[in-house]
């Protein structure tokens, strides 16, 4: 696997690939890897002949009060997993090679609706920081494809909704969570969790699984909801949010919504989780 941490030699390698005509995939990401971004480097792998990760830990998707300083910075053990996942090229810039002229009165990117609500209410310009630096990998590596994980779903919709608007010319694929054995979703931001909240995070899924099969059975939404957030309460959390939405665009459901989610984020300790689970709603005719 090949390191990039500069943009000219990565642009010049992949121009080459091209000139061979292969189909190039990337897949982007903040480091810190686990087995939920390596699913995405053989998700690309299936669809592409070239992988290309990005590991950036970009300030522009993190406020003032949250944890840049202590996102996982661990670029020789990602380096080591991409490989072994059979990962072709990886590219690593600093802040500098990505915004040479600084943060300040840099052009950013703004996704109305769907980053509106949601973890875009609660984090304040973090969906700008996402789809500024997406737009920018894409300029620069010029994919066919490009892998996110299910698990971000707002941000799947965010990028799925600048590539449709700003016509870019790349397949967004989004590849299902992955989980521990107990059913917590995977994230960089898990090693935070002290052992005992680390026994109890799992419940925040099974608490989405058991309202799932209720709203599918026909309870009102609105209740049933309340009622799982008191059981998150109970339980240590303190829920942010949990919504159900069209899954199509994040729109709020009416009584013809029949594809929906339910996103949840709540914090355990000072630890921030999100998940999120697929519903299929009884129609009212």
């Amino acid at each position: 696997m090949q390191l990039f941490h500069s943009i000219t030699p990565l642009q010049q390698t992949l121009a080459e690939h091209r000139r061979h005509g292969r189909r190039i995939a990337v897949v982007p990401t903040m480091g810190g890897l686990h087995a939920g971004h390596i699913a995405l480097v053989d998700a690309a792998r299936q669809h592409a002949d070239i992988v290309v990760a990005t590991i950036f830990v970009n300030p522009l998707q993190f406020s003032a009060n949250e944890d840049l300083t202590r996102y996982p910075r661990t670029l020789d053990a990602d380096r080591q997993k991409l490989e072994e996942a059979g990962c072709d090229l990886l590219f690593a810039p600093d802040v500098a090679t990505l915004y040479p002229d600084g943060l300040k009165g840099l052009t950013h990117v703004h996704v109305p609706t769907v980053s509106e609500g949601l973890c875009g209410a609660r984090r304040p310009g973090h969906f700008d920081g996402v789809s500024t630096v997406v737009s920018l990998i894409f300029h620069l590596i010029l994919p066919d494809v490009a892998f996110f994980g299910e698990k971000d779903f707002q941000q799947l919709a965010v990028i799925r909704k600048m590539v449709r608007d700003l016509h870019f010319n790349i397949e967004i694929v989004g590849v299902p969570t992955v989980r521990n054995d107990d059913g917590l979703a995977l994230s960089s931001r898990n090693d935070y969790l002290s052992h005992a909240e680390s026994e109890m995070a799992s419940l925040l899924y099974r608490t989405l699984q058991d309202l799932k099969i209720r709203l599918e059975e026909g309870a009102l939404p609105d209740e049933a909801i309340r009622e799982c957030l008191e059981t998150l309460t109970a339980h240590g959390f303190k829920p942010d949010y949990l919504e159900l939405r069209r899954t199509s665009d994040l729109g709020e459901v009416t009584q013809r919504t029949h594809d929906a989610i339910l996103l949840v984020a709540a914090y355990l300790g000072t630890t921030r989780l999100i998940d999120n689970i697929r519903v299929a709603l009884p129609v009212h005719a």
